[in-house]
């Protein structure tokens, strides 16, 4: 447990608090709690923060010499910090003349939440469950309105949908693709338009509670366009590559057990892909955790050691690209559980 921290990321000052915006310190000595912030959000951060702890406007003094007061004046000795988080300019400002020892921690704010808890397995399932509503949602509005329409149109319109009004913020900007667009894993939309026969990737996700959900689909557009995983394609390059990256995932869902390496889930569904021939189409992890970051710990590729427990969230999401011709992803975010993978 540490007992002198800071943090400056955002998502990671949410977690340790209940509340966060984009200017903002934490620093945690001992069982002291501080939120440096400025005036714009002192009073919402004061209604929002856990019990414990102090909101601070560092409006006079900015936010590195408030904490460097806060730091002297509780005689704090050594501050850990993730040197991820802060620029140099903003690490040597902090430490200047203090006589602090900073430790140095990479990622340990991700790692302290590498395991959710039930309430956070919770609010994940409930995400990723509205998340699948908007996915239906998006698909009837495909059906109906989508044959003649851009990716940039349908892009708009699924962020949109997505957001239900502004219930919910995005885990990220949707990625909406057609056909040869599909090839480039993270693809921008194009004017390119949609038409009878197409197939059409879409991955995307929400915010609930300021947790993500995230979910990616592959499908073909005819009138009974629809996001279930079983899909006819006309084309009988697409339908095998789409059957190899749906027979891909499942093996790779059906690995997840306590006490497995991440590299060995990765392993399950990069073996089907490769025996299949297309193993340099495959060209990303096969997961990442999901929680208040969209993409947090663990880290679900060829060389990850991390071992797999019990209460670990991540993605499930192998895929085959072959460029100027199509692109197949399949994902679902799972929970580990004690007899393995539950999906969310």
């Amino acid at each position: 447990m540490l007992s002198n921290f800071i943090l400056k990321n955002e998502n990671a000052v949410y977690f340790e608090c209940g509340y966060s915006c984009d200017n903002v310190l934490f620093l945690a000595l001992g069982e002291k709690k501080f939120f440096i912030t400025d005036a714009r959000y002192t009073l919402e951060a004061t209604n929002a923060v856990f019990s414990g702890v102090s909101v601070i406007d560092a409006a006079t003094n900015g936010l590195i010499k408030t904490a460097r007061l806060l730091l002297r004046k509780f005689g704090v000795k050594s501050l850990v910090f993730d040197p991820c988080d802060f620029s140099l300019s903003e690490y040597e400002a902090l430490n200047k003349g203090l006589g602090i020892r900073f430790v140095q921690s990479k990622n340990f704010s991700k790692l302290k939440r590498i395991c959710k808890s039930e309430k956070e397995i919770e609010i994940l399932k409930q995400a990723s469950e509205f998340g699948a509503k908007c996915f239906d949602e998006f698909a009837k509005f495909v059906r109906q309105n989508g044959e003649g329409m851009s990716e940039s149109e349908l892009h708009y319109n699924a962020e949109l949908i997505f957001k239900q009004k502004n219930k919910f913020a995005l885990s990220f900007s949707p990625i909406v693709a057609i056909n040869e667009n599909a090839a480039k894993a993270h693809a921008l939309p194009s004017q390119k338009r949609l038409k009878k026969g197409d197939l059409l990737l879409l991955d995307a996700g929400l915010r609930w509670q300021n947790y993500c959900s995230d979910r990616t689909r592959t499908a073909y557009f005819d009138e009974n366009f629809n996001f279930d995983k079983k899909q006819n394609f006309k084309n009988s390059k697409q339908q095998e590559i789409y059957d190899i990256v749906l027979a891909a995932q499942n093996a790779a869902i059906q690995a997840v057990r306590v006490g497995l390496r991440a590299k060995d889930i990765d392993a399950a569904a990069r073996t089907v892909i490769a025996e299949a021939g297309y193993e340099k189409y495959f060209i990303h992890s096969t997961g990442h955790g999901v929680g208040v970051d969209i993409h947090e710990l663990p880290m679900i590729n060829f060389k990850s050691d991390t071992i797999i427990k019990e209460g670990m969230v991540f993605s499930i999401e192998p895929g085959i690209y072959l460029p100027n011709e199509f692109g197949v992803r399949i994902e679902d975010v799972v929970v580990v559980r004690e007899n393995g993978a539950c999906i969310l």
